[in-house]
């Protein structure tokens, strides 16, 4: 008959050595936990000036889509417009042509040498025949507007049906950038609800040093009464975009109390009566090129370099080496060197 044991117990020596064990590979791993030391407030600032760059250039992809897709889509209303009365003169010009059609056909059945022979009056019925002879005319210039209407039609529905197919290209477009916006602003809201308290007080310290100072409304770390006064619309503009200051960064917005860098610089000069396009890029062109910042004059925009790429940011010049802006989500409109950031082109308005 099978005898059934009990296992062996581990005698007292041997459960000491397994816990010893036990108790180094705990230590190994609390030792490699803490071997990678917490990332340095210079190390989470890249990650989030990439972040922000990366927002940023999909922000102005997002304006560039939405204003080509504001335009497109008055264009086609308009082209539709314009298709609706073409067609009902069209429609028009048919029906009366029509009319006189049938009425020929019922007048005409006879000859004229016959209806001459068999006139009553030969001088009314010349008299008639005159007038017919003026209506042929006119009908046949009704035909050829008729024709030229026709072909006006055509060309508006077809203009009309490829700014439709372009509205719905760039409406796609415009998802996208909004899609990139929205995952890059996410991404560094994250970064920024993992830190500390005293990491956010030492990344704001370092994003200020970096920026050379900044100043926002309530403040008194930079005395704007010393800026040179500017005149004419230039004057007019950094005037009001200093009026914002303090007024929150929202990406895609162009006021009055919300803006993103592009939006700003476009709201500031239209309180002057100057349109700017909406993107940096775009703003990147206008006006006339200024050398250099030594030569830069109130009002002018700084277009600067993005981290992969030319013309990613803007900001206005308003005098004593220091621009007016809108940073990046979760900043304000301030002011900041203009010199802290690499500058692509300075432009005159």
């Amino acid at each position: 008959m099978a005898t059934h044991r009990r296992p062996k117990q581990p005698g007292h020596s041997r459960v000491v050595v397994l816990t010893a064990a036990a108790a180094a590979t705990v230590a190994l791993s609390a030792q490699s936990a803490w071997a990678d030391p917490p990332p340095s407030t210079t190390d989470v600032k890249t990650q989030l000036d990439g972040l922000n760059a990366q927002a940023e250039r999909a922000t102005e992809q997002y304006d560039g889509a939405k204003e080509k897709a504001d335009g497109l889509r008055q264009q086609a209303s308009q082209l539709q417009d314009q298709v609706a009365r073409t067609q009902a003169q069209v429609d028009q010009l048919k029906e009366g042509l029509a009319s006189v059609a049938g009425q020929q056909y019922r007048q005409d059945g006879l000859d004229p040498s016959v209806q001459l022979m068999l006139s009553a009056s030969p001088a009314g019925y010349l008299d008639r025949a005159t007038t017919q002879h003026q209506a042929d005319i006119s009908e046949a210039g009704a035909l050829k507007t008729l024709q030229q209407a026709e072909r006006a039609l055509n060309q508006q529905k077809q203009d009309a049906t490829t700014a439709l197919v372009q509205l719905d290209a760039t409406s796609t477009a415009l998802n996208s950038a909004k899609t990139q916006v929205q995952a890059k602003l996410q991404q560094a809201q994250s970064l920024l609800n993992s830190l500390t308290a005293s990491q956010r007080a030492a990344l704001a310290a370092a994003q200020q040093q970096a920026e050379g100072g900044e100043v926002s409304r309530g403040t008194t770390r930079a005395d704007l009464s010393a800026l040179p006064q500017a005149s004419g619309q230039a004057g007019t503009a950094v005037q009001a975009a200093l009026s914002r200051l303090g007024d929150p960064y929202l990406w895609s917005a162009s006021g009055p109390t919300a803006f993103d860098c592009s939006g700003l610089m476009q709201w500031a000069y239209r309180q002057a009566g100057v349109q700017l396009p909406r993107t940096s890029q775009e703003q990147a062109t206008v006006g006339i090129a200024v050398p250099g910042l030594a030569q830069a004059q109130p009002g002018d925009l700084v277009i600067y370099n993005a981290q992969d790429g030319p013309r990613g940011h803007v900001g206005m010049y308003i005098g004593n080496g220091e621009v007016v802006h809108a940073p990046h989500a979760g900043t304000v409109v301030r002011v900041m060197q203009a010199d802290a950031m690499s500058i692509a082109t300075i432009r005159r308005v």
